[in-house]
C-alpha cells in the first residue's frame, strides 16, 4: 500500500539548454501549431484540437503513435493518447505550469498531473527545465523520462532552426 502512495506523488523531470531566447521558447508554449509540432515525443505526432494559451484556458490534444509496433501502446485507444491541458500559470519568458489529464478507462491513468516549465537565460541560451508531479502510475518512469527528453530535443530543433 505505502508504494502505491508514494507512485502517485511521483515527480519525474528532465532539463536541457536550448540555443535560444526565453521569450522564442515561451513562445513556443502560447502557439497551438508550434506545441502541436514539438511536444509529442518521438515515435508520436500531435493535433491540438482545442487551445485557448491563458491563465485557466484549456486546451486538448491528440498524440498519436506513428508506426506498427506502437499499436496498443496508447492511453485513450489502441494507439492514442487523449490530453486535457489547463493553463495554470503563464509568466512571459519565465514560467508555464499546466495542469495535465489523460483521457483513459484505464485508473493507472487516472488522475491530474501538473507540468512546470521553468526558462532561465544563460549566456549560451535557455535552461529549460520541466517537472512533472504526481505523474499517473501507469506511466513507467524510464519511459516517462525517455518522454520528456525526446520532447525537449525536439523543443531545442524547433527553436534553434527558427533563431
Amino acid at each position: 500500500m505505502m508504494e502505491n502512495t508514494s507512485s502517485k506523488k511521483r515527480i519525474d523531470s528532465a532539463s536541457r539548454v536550448i540555443m535560444a531566447t526565453p521569450r522564442t521558447i515561451y513562445q513556443a508554449f502560447i502557439n497551438s501549431e508550434a506545441l502541436a509540432s514539438w511536444l509529442p515525443p518521438e515515435g508520436m505526432s500531435g493535433q491540438i484540437d482545442t487551445f485557448d494559451a491563458r491563465e485557466g484556458g484549456n486546451y486538448r490534444m491528440t498524440l498519436t503513435y506513428i508506426g506498427a509496433d506502437q499499436i496498443s501502446a496508447g492511453k485513450s485507444s489502441e494507439n492514442t493518447d487523449v490530453v486535457q491541458g489547463k493553463f495554470l500559470t503563464l509568466v512571459p519568458d519565465e514560467r508555464v505550469v499546466q495542469l495535465i489529464e489523460f483521457e483513459s478507462e484505464d485508473p493507472a491513468y487516472a488522475g491530474l498531473m501538473t507540468m512546470t516549465w521553468t526558462l532561465t537565460s544563460l549566456p549560451e541560451g535557455t535552461d529549460v527545465t520541466v517537472v512533472c508531479e504526481n505523474v499517473p502510475e501507469g506511466i513507467r518512469q524510464e519511459d516517462h523520462e525517455e518522454g520528456l527528453n525526446s520532447t525537449l530535443e525536439n523543443l531545442a530543433s524547433f527553436k534553434e532552426r527558427q533563431q
